[in-house]
């Protein structure tokens, strides 16, 4: 995983992105009851502890490894297979000029989905048997639609964490710039506001803060 990250700058210069994505389900778009109170000499800013609740959406997010940029982000009511082949659909379309794509992702079992492994053989023009899921051939399991999605081959090469390691992913790290930045102390009088606002601090942060996360990996043993 490292390795991925490492040679990501390398990549982009002849034509192959390298994207960190996941996703934030369940975000509440909650609407304070009254204002918070600001700040005063000898007192901290108090925060309304009452609140509408108006639903919630979950976030398909990409950070751009090489370039510390977030693009082409998804939302909708669902985390579910469609979702995220969708998702991954929206983001290959966003960049005609790429030659490969890498996806960073965890072991979350859309990241390795029937629907998935079908969408990356159509575009490989894959004409072989691929199986019936938990039976036989690529589909049996996760494990062996997990190895075709990795094939280095394809036009779209997944990238998984190891096990209990999902922290590995760094678009997590950006999350919780959002949940600092954002949600936390957010205030959401729909889902709707709720999506616009995070688009508006996507497009804040990439003029403003964008940069790739410095990942120190130097190859070197590790010491125990």
């Amino acid at each position: 995983m490292c390795a991925v990250y490492r040679t990501a700058p390398e990549r982009i210069q002849v034509g192959q992105r390298t994207v960190s994505t996941d996703e934030m389900t369940g975000v509440q778009a909650l609407e304070r009851l009254a204002p918070d109170l600001p700040p005063r000499p000898g007192q901290v800013a108090r925060r309304e502890f009452e609140y509408k609740r108006h639903g919630t959406c979950s976030f398909f997010i990409n950070f751009d490894v090489a370039t510390g940029q977030v693009f082409s982000p998804s939302s909708g009511p669902t985390r579910t297979e469609a979702d995220f082949v969708a998702h991954v659909r929206r983001t290959v379309a966003s960049d005609a000029t790429a030659r490969q794509w890498h996806f960073v992702v965890d072991n979350l079992d859309i990241h390795r989905s029937e629907s998935l492994v079908r969408y990356i053989a159509a575009l490989t023009n894959c004409t072989d048997d691929l199986g019936v899921k938990y039976v036989r051939g690529v589909l049996r399991s996760k494990a062996s639609r997990a190895a075709f999605l990795s094939d280095p081959t394809h036009p779209v090469v997944f990238h998984y964490t190891p096990k209990h390691a999902s922290w590995l992913n760094q678009v997590e790290i950006w999350l919780s710039i959002l949940v600092r930045k954002l949600l936390r102390r957010g205030n959401f009088r729909s889902v709707e506001d709720l999506r616009n606002q995070v688009l508006s601090f996507i497009a804040y942060f990439n003029r403003t803060m964008a940069k790739p996360f410095k990942w120190t990996y130097q190859g070197k043993p590790l010491r125990v």
